[in-house]
């Protein structure tokens, strides 16, 4: 056997290796404790039970998925709006700048998301940079609450979680070949109907992708909502913290990261279905 077929078949086997230990069996024994009993003094009984999944429709944690649920989804719709536009227009600029627009929204991974969401507060505190600077314009008497609102917690997020938009995006939008625009406009079609028509549905798996990318982290980012939401805006993601470090309920923890899974796993159907039609539509 070569030399380079030994590698290739040495590096697989650690890969593999790799995604059974850390990824796969962590899963199985998640999914495993949400079917087990809860236990004041031993956390976990191995009995089966049902009664986590069924807490789950409980009014009060069902308002937190809901709200979780709504607070990734408009986090996910302004990273849309404001992601394509900003793919789009880095696709029409040169490679040179096209780098270093790149690399200025690469730049902020450099710093831990947590020190990020805390720089927050220097911006939407009472003596944040924009009441002072809204006061000192005499817009405003006295300082807007922003800090510990739902408006802060979608505001964070945004800014944390754009660049995940923004890089698929781009990649889609590149890949997107010109001659079908070209086909488009001599076809007299007007920009709007060629948007719609050609232009979407190519870059659709790039949307989906940084939508996924963007809608997942946003349901489990739990210290935005701890340092800038107060309690009126948890997260999913809190409700697991808490069911695990603080009220020692791991099936019920275990059943909420489940839940999250499940839809995550719809997600990625949802991706799978919007590449296939678009390779169907290029054939």
């Amino acid at each position: 056997m070569k030399a380079r077929d030994q590698f290739k078949w040495v590096s697989l086997g650690l890969l593999t290796t790799w995604l059974v230990l850390f990824v796969l069996f962590p899963n199985l024994m998640v999914v495993a404790v949400s079917f087990l009993t809860s236990d004041v003094k031993e956390m976990i009984r191995p009995e089966f039970s049902l009664d986590s999944y069924a807490k789950l429709i409980d009014p009060l944690y069902a308002k937190v998925l809901l709200h979780s649920i709504y607070l990734a989804g408009v986090t996910t719709i302004i990273c849309l709006l404001v992601g394509y536009p900003a793919a789009w227009l880095i696709s029409t600029c040169s490679k040179r700048v096209q780098g270093l627009l790149l690399f200025l929204i690469v730049v902020p991974f450099w710093t831990n998301s947590l020190i990020r969401t805390y720089a927050m507060k220097v911006i939407l505190g009472n003596r944040g940079i924009i009441n002072k600077g809204l006061m000192e314009l005499g817009i405003i008497d006295s300082p807007i609450r922003m800090m510990y609102t739902e408006t802060a917690v979608i505001i964070a997020l945004v800014y944390i979680l754009l660049p995940f938009m923004i890089l698929p995006l781009f990649s889609a939008i590149e890949k997107m070949p010109n001659t079908y625009l070209e086909a488009a406009r001599d076809l007299g079609s007007t920009k709007l109907n060629t948007f719609r028509t050609v232009v979407w549905p190519l870059t659709l798996p790039g949307v989906i992708s940084g939508c996924l990318l963007v809608f997942l982290p946003a349901l489990g980012m739990f210290y935005i909502a701890d340092l800038l939401g107060g309690a009126g805006n948890l997260l999913i993601g809190n409700i697991i913290r808490d069911q695990i470090l603080v009220a020692r309920n791991w099936p019920f923890g275990a059943a909420l990261s489940v839940s999250l899974i499940a839809i995550m796993g719809l997600l990625m159907w949802a991706y799978h279905r919007a590449n296939t039609s678009v390779k169907e539509a290029k054939a």
